[in-house]
């Protein structure tokens, strides 16, 4: 099934050309069920059976939920919320061209998130703690 998800996703990107837009280098990879663009070791946006998934700045994300145009993801039924993600369910229903001012804002928010300081990265060896 991540197969699937992973065609998806990496064709749209290559459509959209979200690394000339955003600026920054990306990768696309498996991402358990889906796949996920990663910027600096950071996932920025997944899509997976539960939707399309944008991690964008918290205020950015909460307004889109209220608004009504995204859900919180939850990638099961009584999962607990991802925070900083704005979910699109059935994202084939809607123009491509309607991600990709999503895609840039995740990619520069993963760029960020990337950038802050002790914030561990994708291959990263996790810190140990000290007690």
């Amino acid at each position: 099934m991540a197969r699937e998800y992973l065609a998806k996703l990496s064709q749209l990107v290559l459509r959209l050309d979200v690394e000339k837009a955003a600026g920054a280098r990306i990768e696309v990879r498996h991402l358990f069920t889906g796949a996920a663009v990663y910027v600096n070791g950071v996932v920025c946006a997944s899509w997976s059976p539960v939707g399309l998934a944008f991690r964008l700045p918290e205020n950015e994300v909460t307004a889109l939920i209220a608004r009504g145009r995204a859900r919180p993801l939850k990638y099961f039924r009584d999962g607990h919320v991802k925070k900083g993600y704005a979910l699109f369910a059935s994202p084939e229903r809607s123009s491509p061209g309607r991600w990709k001012p999503y895609f840039v804002r995740a990619v520069k928010h993963g760029r960020e998130m990337a950038a802050t300081p002790g914030r561990p990265r994708l291959g990263a060896p996790a810190r140990k703690s000290r007690r």
